[in-house]
């Protein structure tokens, strides 16, 4: 199933650090991973699911099943970033995600890349279906909002 892309868009800000940087006070290349990490999380967020609720009540983790990144720009210390998180593709059990990370005094592109992310148990890391309140706040049928636990529960 291929995800709607709605009007609604979604940037998790974040500043460079130092720790984030090299020698060269440039951010080491890794690094854009983790920010793309706290994106996709935040972005769970945004939309009322936060990864610590679903693991202890739905026995629900996502896991990374395979990355591709892209690198354009460095970003250096100080430099506050805007990454983006888009599903672009929804699975039965796991979600595409499409993410730049950008400079946001001038807009420039980064770092770009796509992020297959699986559904797994919690409990034995098999893969399981995506409960159906998070695919359809995925899917933008029923919009960005705060689920409840019996709703999380239920998987509606």
């Amino acid at each position: 199933m291929r995800a709607q892309n709605g009007a609604q868009s979604f940037a998790h800000r974040c500043r460079v650090y130092y720790e984030d940087t090299d020698a060269g006070g440039i951010v080491y290349y890794v690094n854009y991973l983790k920010f793309m990490e706290r994106a996709r999380t935040e972005r769970l967020r945004e939309l009322g699911f936060a990864q610590s609720a679903m693991a202890g009540i739905e026995n629900l983790l996502f896991v990374v099943h395979s990355s591709e990144a892209r690198y354009h720009k460095p970003a250096r210390l100080d430099d506050e970033l805007l990454i983006s998180a888009e599903v672009i593709e929804l699975n039965r059990a796991s979600l595409r995600f499409q993410q730049q990370v950008r400079r946001a005094a001038d807009d420039v592109l980064l770092c770009e890349g796509q992020f297959l992310v699986a559904c797994v148990r919690a409990d034995s890391l098999k893969p399981r279906a995506i409960p159906e309140a998070l695919r359809t706040a995925f899917a933008g049928q029923g919009g960005a909002g705060t689920h409840s636990e019996q709703e999380i529960q239920r998987g509606s």
